[in-house]
């Protein structure tokens, strides 16, 4: 007996498994295989060329999809004084700019999807690791969440625009979601060649041999669609 529904084998059906697709196909594929009632996240998995047990071979980065993820993005600031209004002023859901908020956030409360802090806030954010480390929530300068004052305004409206992150798992394999899947064909083909376009960016030096191992192109409970790494290396970022 198949552990799937009738639906996801009618879907799964479309796809040839052992065919590599090119990403046009493999975008209107996806949005033909997606059966949920609600509006599917489409996901990007890459299997990368390089060895994560080297700090020098994890790909870490982030990348501004330019068609969005479809998705409500609230946004947290730990900052203070200039930071704190320029955070205000630029969309930011929440503004943490006292110990009130610090013990707020230790008492458990974490409705926001991205935090953003200025470094003289570290001290505090510091303490919740706890809370925000395990979500995936703690600011780090890395991924672009840990900047100054300055750049907190730009920093919030990227992450509601549509700011992602995308980091290598313990097995060297990245995953990204590009949209939803009722964006039409262009957009998710737009959002697909950014995203591409900062993971050859991100290539670590000490990575040898074939950096873009396998790709696949799938949607929130939807059968995985493969696609010709060749192919996808070669997509042009258009306006």
């Amino acid at each position: 007996m198949s552990k799937h529904g009738k639906k996801y084998m009618a879907a799964a059906a479309k796809v040839d498994r052992d065919h590599d697709y090119t990403p046009e196909e493999a975008i209107k594929l996806v949005k033909e295989t997606s059966f949920t009632k609600f509006d599917a996240t489409v996901e990007l998995h890459i299997r990368l060329g390089v060895d994560v047990r080297h700090a020098d071979q994890q790909v870490r980065d982030v990348v501004v999809l330019p068609k969005g993820t479809g998705k409500q993005v609230r946004v947290l600031v730990f900052a203070q004084g200039d930071g704190a209004a320029r955070a205000r002023e630029a969309g930011a859901d929440n503004v943490a700019d006292d110990d009130e908020w610090i013990k707020k956030i230790q008492d458990g409360w974490t409705e926001f999807d991205v935090a953003i802090a200025t470094p003289d806030m570290m001290g505090k954010v510091g303490r919740l690791g706890r809370v925000l480390g395990p979500r995936g929530l703690m600011p780090n300068p890395k991924a672009g969440t840990v900047v100054q004052p300055e750049d907190v305004g730009r920093t919030v409206e990227e992450s509601k625009a549509g700011r992602v992150e995308f980091r290598t798992d313990k097995t060297s394999n990245l995953h990204v979601p590009i949209g939803k899947a009722s964006f039409d064909e262009k957009a998710l083909y737009a959002n697909l060649a950014a995203l591409m376009e900062a993971i050859k960016k991100a290539r670590p030096a000490a990575s040898k041999g074939n950096f873009i191992r396998r790709v696949t192109l799938t949607t929130t409970m939807g059968p995985g669609i493969r696609i010709d790494p060749n192919l996808i290396q070669s997509m042009e970022v258009s306006d």
